[in-house]
């Protein structure tokens, strides 16, 4: 099934996310991983690792929307957009403008939009408060 925008909530830009080959998801927020969680065969240690908000700013004063400086390392994402239909299953790819640029995702196959591990390589990256990082390129319900 092709992606579209009825199974997704909390869209940013419907114009501009649906413009290429599905629906384009924005960041919302930037997390670092500061303690280790903790995963056991049966579950019943499972505990979460410690996040905290990564340090964003604006560029300009007058700016509308932060920036996130991010080192080579690891990170979770947050989005603005979350599944709104029940039993649906989305396909989801990082966007070619971040792979690009050293940055990359898993592609996942996801029936709530939690928190995605984000991977910087090389230099860094900086990234925008709202900017289009992943793409929703099938949907399945």
């Amino acid at each position: 099934m092709v992606a579209s925008t009825d199974v997704l909530d909390g869209i940013v830009h419907e114009p501009t996310q649906t413009e290429g080959r599905g629906v384009d998801l924005t960041v919302s927020e930037v997390y670092e991983i500061t303690g280790p969680g903790r995963v056991d065969f049966g579950g019943g240690e499972l505990e979460a690792a410690e996040l905290s908000p990564h340090e964003s700013g604006k560029r300009n004063a007058d700016d509308d929307y932060e920036w996130w400086t991010l080192d080579a390392g690891q990170y979770l994402l947050e989005y603005n957009e979350s599944i709104a239909a029940e039993a649906a299953t989305v396909t989801l790819q990082t966007r070619d403008e971040l792979l690009a640029r050293g940055a990359f995702h898993p592609t996942l196959r996801l029936t709530t939009l939690d928190r995605v591990p984000l991977s910087v390589g090389g230099a860094g990256l900086t990234l925008k408060e709202n900017a289009r990082v992943s793409t929703v390129v099938d949907i399945e319900r």
